[in-house]
């Protein structure tokens, strides 16, 4: 009985935590057009903690491309970087937030990084100079990248206000204040000019 009480307790407990949760979605466009892999995230205006994810992020190599081109993670991810391709790779970043260099490396072989600073990690490869792609480390688990049609969604965020905060590697968006509701969904478009 006692072990049925606790369950009930915590499944409540739990329903009250989804119930003042709300959903962000919209989409990011050109006059023409949606604009594809923008990072949209919610930063907390009360600075809150979090806790790294356990579960590891991927950018492969695949068809001589990183795979994603930008991959947006929570600071303390771990990110792996498989070579997927049938030839070798030298993977590396000179950027401020974190520098590395893998040395080359084989096919079916991979490195890893964890991410503990915040910021922009630019990705090359040594041998092959079209390569590149960004890590965009995060202070906050509140965040999605934009699909080919520039659309966007980011769910079960607390209720509460944020700071909506976009990076996309050649456009400038002008971040805003935003409150989340405590259940249901609001949309956020942006329409850049060109």
């Amino acid at each position: 009985m006692k072990n049925r009480v606790v369950l009930v307790s915590v499944l409540f407990l739990f329903s009250i935590q989804l119930t003042f949760a709300g959903n962000l979605k919209g989409k990011i466009k050109t006059k023409e057009e949606g604009l594809n892999n923008v990072v949209v995230y919610l930063v907390p205006i009360e600075k809150t903690n979090v806790t790294s994810p356990k579960t590891a992020a991927v950018m492969d190599q695949k068809n001589l491309n990183f795979v994603p081109h930008v991959l947006p993670v929570l600071i303390g991810t771990k990110v792996v970087f498989p070579n997927s391709d049938q030839i070798r790779h030298s993977v590396f970043s000179i950027g401020k937030v974190k520098k590395f260099d893998f040395g080359t490396y084989p096919p079916g072989s991979e490195k890893s990084i964890i991410c503990d600073q915040i910021g922009i990690i630019p990705v090359l490869c040594y041998i092959h100079h079209d390569m590149s792609s960004y890590i965009v480390v995060l202070e906050t688990p509140y965040f999605a990248l934009t699909n080919e049609a520039g659309e966007y969604l980011i769910n079960n965020v607390p209720s509460g206000k944020y700071r909506l905060t976009f990076w996309h590697e050649e456009t400038k968006i002008r971040g805003q204040e935003i409150i989340i509701p405590e259940h249901g969904t609001i949309t956020k478009n942006v329409t850049l000019e060109e």
